[in-house]
């Protein structure tokens, strides 16, 4: 079956006056237009092609490569904007549609926007929706806390910038932890910093500014800011005390402490550890 919106291997089947027809070997073809037909080729090959409809709802392979494909986010750039709605450009001939219902913000031609791809069942065409939240879901989550995980900078809030995690859930970069400029659409890594108990994402930069301490010493950064930067916990405090309120050995509290104490983001009082 050929995929729309895809990458497809796909065989060649006969060379006709427009171009060349491939097959995926069960009945199913498209047609390569002669812009794209590669100097060398024989009848059997096999092409690395991207699928989508032409300006006529007609599938057709190009080797191109698309901004983006069916199931992805990226950044593209709004060529026009008409009474239907937004033409964004993909990097193929053919632009992609934006519907109004679809904007998250009305575009305006120029403007940038992050956008999701997929293909509207009702039109079977593919379309871009900068409603990028509603095709994130964080009810099952497939990362857990100190992962690293691939993020895209999706927009800012009054707190943070909200990201995109692995192209599957939504989190959240707090501006403490932003420590160099990020715009919307830039692609970056990122630690798990806390999962919340309704399954929001913290996530950290991964050269954050404690330059990738151990866990245990950013779950006691994590705990400092959730306790307004004090902790009544010390090398001196009871090993009992220290593995209830922190779930840690005093030997890595005291192990975690010390790299914190080192790079002097905490300070050892005589009451306990205070963030710098």
């Amino acid at each position: 079956m050929i995929h729309l919106g895809e990458y497809n291997t796909l065989e060649i089947l006969r060379d006709t006056e427009p171009g060349l027809f491939l097959g995926d070997g069960d009945q199913g073809e498209v047609l390569l237009p002669n812009r794209y037909v590669p100097e060398e080729f024989e009848i059997g090959d096999k092409l690395d092609v991207f699928v989508y409809l032409d300006n006529e709802e007609r599938p057709v392979a190009t080797t191109d490569k698309p901004f983006v494909k069916k199931g992805d986010f990226a950044l593209l750039r709004c060529n026009q904007v008409t009474k239907f709605g937004a033409f964004l450009d993909w990097g193929l001939v053919k632009e992609l549609f934006c519907p109004f219902k679809e904007q998250a913000f009305k575009m305006k031609a120029g403007g940038w926007y992050l956008v999701y791809c997929y293909l509207d069942e009702e039109t079977e065409r593919l379309v871009a929706s900068s409603k990028t939240n509603r095709f994130l879901d964080n009810k099952e989550l497939s990362v857990s806390k100190f992962e690293e995980v691939d993020i895209i900078v999706s927009h800012p809030s009054e707190i943070g910038m909200n990201v995109i995690v692995n192209k599957k859930h939504l989190g959240l970069v707090f501006k403490d932890d932003i420590y160099k400029d990020i715009s919307v659409g830039d692609r970056l890594k990122g630690i798990v910093k806390k999962i919340r108990h309704d399954n929001k994402l913290d996530i950290a930069l991964s050269q954050i500014g404690y330059r990738n301490i151990e866990p245990n010493a950013e779950f006691i950064l994590n705990e400092l800011k959730d306790n307004s930067g004090f902790l009544p916990l010390h090398d001196k405090s009871d090993p009992e005390e220290i593995k209830d309120q922190l779930q840690m050995s005093k030997k890595s509290f005291k192990k975690a402490i010390g790299s914190l104490y080192k790079d002097k983001l905490i300070v050892i009082e005589t009451s306990g550890i205070r963030l710098v």
